[in-house]
């Protein structure tokens, strides 16, 4: 949630949650914290926060499922409907953890189940319903991919310019995404390759998509949001870290975002990043 509020305020229209498996929200239960004014998805149990929102960003944080069953996500979804803008089904992620369980990328290989799943949601959700693909082995059959899920009637569908099999170092195909966006007729969201304000206009022109995800580039300075420019990294990470210790971030989230941070501008190896590293608090941090 800091990360999702800093971009927010450097410029983002909308955010994005990570990537949260249908299975662990099933296991939470939803609380309103009065210290924070937050609202947290607790893991019944451990007691630890595995979602946070709050009523300012309600209007534009997406919440991202990783789902391989249309009842589990529907169920899932239901858990946080009430609290968030739009249901995203990640089908794009590459991880073992997310395609060993049959979902992620493990879905574009079944078109029944990504119908089955987005159809269930949508005909019982009063929440707007995205979803986010990788290309396929031939852009006519990421095209065939779009049109099916344009059918099920999901509000946009974002589309990642890698297959599978491509490695982040490997140019986004932003050719194969304007494939998609010219057979659809609902608002395509282009991702890849997006590192600098500008990228967001080439992309735009050269792909017609309606908007302009950012991942990694976000990641590693999450002012790429700001027309004004950039700003140094190092006034980027003191702003997440304040804002992390104003929602009391989990630590570990908080040092993992900061080690993406560290590794891209200097090294993990250096006194800041064994710092960061060996912090066991956000006091530390």
């Amino acid at each position: 949630m800091p990360f999702r509020m800093l971009a927010a305020e450097y410029g983002a229209h909308i955010t994005y949650g990570e990537e949260i498996i249908d299975h662990k929200i099933l296991k939470c239960e939803r609380r309103v914290n009065d210290v924070l004014g937050t609202i947290d998805l607790v893991e019944k149990g451990t007691e630890s926060v595995v979602f946070r929102t709050c009523l300012e960003e309600k209007n534009r944080v997406v919440f991202q499922i990783g789902t391989s069953d249309p009842v589990r996500a529907l169920r899932a979804a239901q858990t946080v409907c009430m609290d968030v803008a739009a249901v995203d089904i990640n089908m794009g992620c590459p991880k073992s953890f997310s395609i060993s369980g049959g979902m992620g990328a493990a879905l574009l290989a079944k078109p029944d189940l990504i119908h089955d799943i987005l159809t269930t949601l949508k005909r019982n959700l009063d929440t707007p319903v995205t979803c986010k693909i990788r290309l396929l082995n031939s852009s006519q059959d990421t095209v065939e991919l779009a049109r099916r899920i344009e059918k099920t009637g999901v509000s946009a569908l974002a589309v990642h310019g890698r297959k599978v099999v491509d490695r982040p170092r490997d140019p986004a195909k932003w050719n194969e995404i304007a494939d998609v966006v010219a057979a659809i007729s609902i608002p395509v969201i282009a991702n890849g390759d997006v590192f600098e304000y500008e990228d967001f206009e080439r992309i735009k022109v050269a792909t017609g998509a309606s908007s302009v995800m950012v991942a990694r580039g976000a990641l590693w300075n999450a002012s790429i949001f700001s027309p004004k420019g950039k700003l140094p990294w190092e006034d980027v990470k003191r702003d997440y870290i304040r804002k992390s210790i104003l929602w009391d971030n989990d630590v570990k989230s908080t040092k993992h975002t900061l080690k993406e941070m560290i590794t891209h501008y200097s090294c993990l190896e250096l006194p800041e990043g064994k710092g960061v590293i060996k912090s066991a608090t956000l006091a530390d941090l």
